[in-house]
């Protein structure tokens, strides 16, 4: 009995909300309204697809989760942290239970591939063994275990993000925010890309990833939201489009 009800309790507790949005609106100071009465939740362990045209607020919406731009109202709770009441100080800690793929892959040119994934733990003051181990694995995981030492020009754009990937991964984030991350890469990368990402979340971990490739939200059958004119318009829990 106390094994069903720890499991039971276990079920509970990956399904409290890591992202969640309570009538959140974000207006700029151009006059621009980004997103306006925005609900939403994303618990723990979800792969969510964020679509929508251009303009459609999705920048905004991310942007607001990794606390690079505030809410003029409402309330933002994402991984334990308050985002309208948090403290200067306190948004590296927030960031740090993130991994970020860019769609630009932002590597480091004169860096190798080992040190751009070592970069991420370096910041958070990781030892020098705890350093090669995880970039290690982390490389391992998307496949390029043999190109530690290449330098980011020596590698193809699907290489490049499976770096990106790697260093969002080097830390065991509870989250990961990939925007656009298969926008520079050819089809088939971007099915490899998606598929490492789905792996990655079946382990535990959340993904938010925004992309414009309806092909790859149909074939991935995951939840999709779906934002137009600053408000969220669709959220199919089930996965894929309508």
């Amino acid at each position: 009995m106390e094994q069903i009800l720890n499991s039971e309790a276990s079920v509970i507790e990956n399904q409290k909300p890591i992202i969640e949005f309570r009538g959140v609106s974000k207006t700029y100071p151009t006059g621009t309204h980004a997103l306006e009465d925005v609900n939403i939740k994303i618990n723990n362990g979800e792969f969510v697809f964020v679509v929508g045209s251009s303009g459609a607020g999705k920048s905004t919406f991310m942007k607001l989760i990794m606390r690079e731009e505030k809410a003029n109202t409402g309330e933002i709770n994402v991984n334990g942290f308050n985002l309208m009441t948090i403290k200067h100080k306190e948004i590296p800690l927030l960031r740090r239970t993130m991994g970020i793929v860019f769609q630009d892959f932002r590597l480091i040119p004169t860096m190798n591939v080992f040190d751009n994934v070592a970069f991420a733990m370096h910041v958070v003051g990781a030892s020098g063994r705890n350093i090669r181990r995880e970039v290690s694995k982390a490389l391992s995981k998307v496949g390029l275990g043999n190109k530690a030492r290449s330098m980011p020009m020596q590698l193809s754009g699907g290489e490049q993000q499976r770096v990106g990937l790697a260093r969002a991964l080097v830390n065991s984030p509870d989250l990961i925010i990939a925007d656009e991350p298969t926008g520079n890469v050819d089809p088939n990368m971007s099915y490899d890309i998606v598929n490492m990402l789905t792996e990655i979340n079946k382990l535990g971990t959340t993904v938010l990833m925004v992309t414009h490739d309806h092909n790859l939200v149909r074939d991935f059958q995951h939840r999709v939201i779906m934002l137009d004119g600053g408000k969220i318009v669709a959220d199919n829990a089930g996965g894929g489009l309508q």
